[in-house]
């Protein structure tokens, strides 16, 4: 048992972003502080090649943990009023298959303490203030999600305070993103999921997502820890000015020494999340092509760290028959799925 690490979901569809976190954590929070990477699927060989020679690394091979949460999303998602309505067809795959809760994983893994960053992430800071607040909360978020509008917002207000007695203003601090936290091992065990499934399917309470949220892994977790009545943690929330900050890539910030701050230059953030982002995007951006990606710098110097000279120095605008190519296969891929 190791007393803190980090995880990430991640594969090789993933893998250019994979290796920039990787490199982020070493060069931010610490050389030697395990990482673990939750396969979301089976294409791994090129990661698994990738980290044979970062000790710290390895691949998290809980299978049953793995199938463990792929069934709780499966079964709590197909409760949800939505679930009867909505065209399948229209659904990615890897969507409808409900993998983002795989992150889940990490209150099974070997750390006792850990943080989990999305992989399509950069660790700017190091955890140490993390950790400390993890001594006195169950998790730890730093996001902007429960300042959403109440028609778009995780939950649905109105049915909580009907059954809990909850104002919006109470429920609002509970909701929280899932690309960055910070939990405690074990704080699932088997008992714990069966009375969530009971009131998720039974109950009829995996309708207090917002339709709009429907198979949001993020909305889930935020189900989660409001029904569990867990202590959290949100820098957003924080009484202190210095704690919030932005992390989302499209934000202004200053770059100092590759690390970010807030568009006044004072205040460090902790990560960069680049969501929304395709990964195709950043496979292009590193085989040299031209493409619109915010703070795309600084991605492509974490992701070369150790390899400089192979990071492009000249772009160019892919050709017509790339495009093409690329817009034939995606309708291929598409085609495919319905088929299947």
């Amino acid at each position: 048992m190791k007393t803190f690490g980090i995880y990430t979901l991640g594969n090789d569809g993933v893998y250019d972003q994979v290796i920039a976190l990787l490199n982020s954590i070493e060069r931010n929070v610490g050389q030697d502080i395990p990482v673990c990477i939750i396969p979301f699927d089976n294409r791994m060989q090129k990661l698994e090649k990738a980290i044979a020679d970062r000790p710290q690394v390895t691949i998290f091979d809980n299978a049953a943990s793995i199938a463990r949460w792929d069934r709780f999303a499966e079964e709590v998602w197909a409760a949800h009023s939505q679930s009867a309505a909505v065209n399948f067809r229209s659904v990615p795959k890897w969507y409808k298959q409900c993998q983002l809760l795989r992150k889940m994983s990490a209150f099974d893994g070997e750390f006792e303490q850990f943080v989990f960053y999305d992989a399509d992430s950069l660790a700017m800071q190091p955890l140490d203030d993390v950790i400390a607040k993890l001594q006195t909360h169950d998790f730890v978020f730093d996001d902007w999600e429960h300042q959403k509008q109440t028609d778009v917002a995780a939950l649905k207000f109105d049915l909580i305070e009907a059954e809990l007695g909850l104002s919006e203003a109470e429920v609002r601090p509970q909701i929280h993103c899932s690309s960055f936290f910070g939990g405690h091992r074990d704080y699932f065990s088997p008992r714990v999921l069966r009375e969530l499934k009971q009131r998720l399917v039974e109950d009829d309470e995996i309708n207090w997502i917002n339709d709009l949220a429907f198979w949001c892994d993020a909305d889930l977790f935020s189900y989660i820890t409001l029904r569990l009545e867990a202590t959290v943690w949100n820098y957003t929330l924080s009484p202190v000015g210095r704690d919030r900050t932005g992390n989302t890539a499209e934000a202004r910030y200053v770059n100092r020494d590759q690390v970010l701050y807030n568009e006044e230059g004072v205040k460090p953030i902790r990560r960069l999340h680049y969501i929304t982002h395709s990964a195709a995007r950043f496979r292009q951006l590193c085989r040299g092509e031209v493409v619109e990606l915010p703070q795309q710098e600084l991605f492509l110097y974490y992701r070369f760290l150790h390899e400089p000279e192979r990071c492009p120095k000249v772009f160019r605008v892919p050709s017509w028959v790339q495009l093409r190519s690329r817009s034939m296969s995606s309708k291929v891929k598409k085609l495919q799925q319905l088929i299947a």
